[in-house]
């Protein structure tokens, strides 16, 4: 794959985010892909901040759209090349001020290997 179509699935991951569709949403990483974030880490100290495998995402994604309903993410900036995308995104959860997120997503035949969230 190439940086057109990493950007194709940056796009995908926002909308079906922001769809609350965490099927398709999950559907775009390896079985055994990898997810870091300081939320995690927060949340569930015990995983050092990172989740293994699509059954933990879902588990972490259905748990976030129950915690905050309405949250959503705003693109402001995709840079990709074959092997990477970074997003750089708005996170909106009500009654919170909008949160600046950048977002690296490594890609492997087409599908999401590793995530790695970086905010303050």
């Amino acid at each position: 794959m190439g940086a057109t179509e990493n950007f194709s699935l940056a796009r995908a991951w926002l909308r079906a985010f922001n769809a609350y569709d965490v099927a398709a949403l999950v559907a775009l990483y390896a079985e055994d892909a990898t997810h870091t974030s300081p939320k995690i880490r927060v949340l569930h100290p015990e995983t050092g901040g990172r989740l293994v495998g699509r059954q933990a995402l879902e588990r972490w994604w259905r748990e976030a759209i129950a915690r905050l309903p309405g949250l959503r993410y705003e693109e402001t900036a995709l840079t990709a090349d074959a092997d990477r995308v970074f997003m750089e995104y708005l996170r909106h959860a009500p009654g919170e001020p909008p949160l600046p997120v950048a977002e690296v997503l490594e890609v492997k035949a087409g599908q999401i290997v590793a995530s790695r969230v970086y905010h303050g």
